[in-house]
């Protein structure tokens, strides 16, 4: 399988509490539920062929008890997503929970990046990570991560846990896909290229040089 990232984030990078207000308050954020305002019927599809691809799903322990809190009470049979978010293979890389009762659901202590390595292993399409930020930093370090999907809202919040926080490991991206939807939300897919290259512009020259022909 390979292993895959979605990521809703903001203009200025903050991936906390999309959803609702309360859905993460950890570090005193109060401005959760940035994302809901740019939802649209486009992004839904998007979405639904995105988690019709999985698998497994892999969360950290903060995004696992809220998803485990909501998703259990969704059983709407037109949902495009409660049936698969319930029924898909659930994985938690957590050290601190002791029981992970959202079933299917398997706990993941130890040497994370081992475990992760050896499902991706196993026989399947994707191996999904949805929010998890702090577990995908971890995961993106240790050269895990195959493909990002990242959602960008046109909002600036100004405060919150950022995906990529200063200091973080550093990692090369092939775009590969791009969409903007009617309500606003810039949709990007990244190929993981390695580590990324750095140089030094040196004028137009330098392009043409190095293209060729």
């Amino acid at each position: 399988m390979r292993l895959t990232l979605t990521q809703f984030v903001t203009l200025d990078g903050v991936s906390q509490g999309p959803g609702a207000p309360d859905e993460d308050t950890s570090g005193g954020f109060t401005r959760g539920g940035w994302f809901v305002p740019f939802l649209d019927e486009r992004f839904i599809q998007l979405a639904a062929g995105w988690l019709a691809e999985a698998d497994g799903l892999l969360f950290g322990r903060r995004t696992y008890q809220n998803f485990a809190r909501d998703w259990p009470q969704m059983d709407d049979p037109d949902d495009p997503f409660a049936a698969r978010m319930n029924g898909l293979p659930k994985y938690v890389a957590s050290h601190g929970l002791e029981t992970a009762g959202w079933e299917p659901s398997t706990l993941l202590d130890g040497d994370v990046a081992a475990q992760v390595s050896a499902l991706k292993e196993r026989h399947g399409r994707e191996l999904q990570i949805h929010g998890s930020a702090t577990l995908a930093q971890s995961l993106l370090a240790a050269g895990l991560i195959d493909l990002v999907r990242l959602v960008v809202a046109p909002v600036v919040v100004g405060t919150g846990r950022r995906l990529f926080p200063e200091g973080g490991a550093t990692a090369g991206f092939r775009l590969i896909g791009t969409e903007s939807t009617p309500g606003g939300l810039a949709v990007s897919t990244y190929e993981a290229a390695g580590q990324p290259a750095f140089g030094t512009y040196a004028g137009p020259s330098d392009r043409t040089e190095s293209g060729g022909g």
